[in-house]
């Protein structure tokens, strides 16, 4: 099957950060929606003036882990409410279709696998779910560091009626590009790839991992999605973290990216990833509106695709 080439949009904070938004930990993207929600407003546009044709809301930091518990119960279904809004405007002014991903992120932490709770989880996404559904087109559990976070996203959308995308977060540390492709908690890309495959969901996407990882996880999974005779497409989004800088809790620094990751640079990551078998390619952490246009200008040239 044949299918053309999709762009998404790029990573949240750093945007925020180039537009004159005040970040800082633990709240991180989440304060921007506080204070400036503006300035998400504009990200957006700017990533649908590059050429995204998807955009994420700004939800991924709406979760206690970040903003707090009290906070989460008393203005997160305003926030999640507002992110929502943000991002649909943005695509309902693009001029032509531009689809709103619904961000799930993983709720007790990015890359801690070890404090999933699934008797608490339900709780949580309930409370996203609610508040983005009148604005997203579909569901997106992103950054997820085990196959049981991608199980929990889809219990929590079962009942909306709209698609549902899971993205895992790679292993990435040294020697990683050499072992079998791993998702964080240690569990294979090819047993992440076999539960997709049987769970309903339209896509499997590999992000916030470095772009030296991705294509041997997109031809793991694209080989274990063709044997089941799924369809399921394949996505990549990396981030531009500098080496042994994503170790640490998503809300304990700031993290420093890559000077190397230019525009060209991340394109030419992302020919090899559509090589591999990716149709769904676009950026998370570190990488901006400047680098989606590269993707969007490279797709035209016939540099992305089509491919089967």
């Amino acid at each position: 099957m044949t299918r053309t080439i999709r762009i998404l949009d790029g990573g949240m904070s750093r945007e925020l950060i180039r537009l004159g938004a005040e970040l800082r930990q633990p709240e991180w993207s989440a304060l921007a929606l506080m204070e400036t929600p503006e300035i998400v407003g504009r990200v957006h546009r700017d990533f649908v003036a590059a050429g995204a044709d998807v955009i994420t809301t700004n939800s991924y930091a709406l979760v206690p882990f970040h903003i707090g518990e009290e906070r989460f119960r008393r203005e997160g279904p305003a926030l999640i409410d507002l992110s929502g809004r943000l991002a649909r405007q943005a695509a309902d002014e693009a001029g032509r279709t531009v689809l709103v991903a619904g961000s799930l992120p993983p709720i007790f932490g990015s890359y801690e696998p070890k404090r999933f709770d699934p008797k608490r989880v339900q709780d949580y996404l309930g409370v996203l779910v609610t508040g983005l559904a009148p604005h997203v087109d579909l569901w997106l559990g992103e950054t997820l560091s085990l196959i049981a976070e991608g199980e929990a996203v889809r219990t929590a959308v079962a009942g909306t009626g709209k698609p549902f995308w899971i993205s895992f977060t790679l292993a990435d540390d040294a020697g990683a590009e050499a072992g079998e492709p791993a998702l964080r908690s240690g569990e294979t890309v090819a047993a992440a790839a076999t539960w997709v495959a049987g769970s309903g969901a339209e896509a499997l996407l590999f992000n916030c991992s470095r772009p030296e990882v991705m294509a041997r996880a997109v031809a793991a999974a694209r080989a274990v999605i063709e044997r089941a005779g799924a369809d399921v497409e394949i996505g990549v989004y990396a981030n531009a973290f500098e080496s042994g800088e994503d170790d640490g809790a998503a809300n304990e620094t700031l993290h420093g990216t890559r000077a190397d990751l230019t525009g060209k640079a991340y394109c030419r990551f992302a020919c090899d990833w559509t090589a591999a078998g990716a149709t769904l390619v676009g950026g998370c952490c570190g990488i901006g509106a400047a680098h989606i246009h590269h993707l969007a200008q490279a797709r035209e040239a016939g540099a992305l695709g089509p491919r089967r």
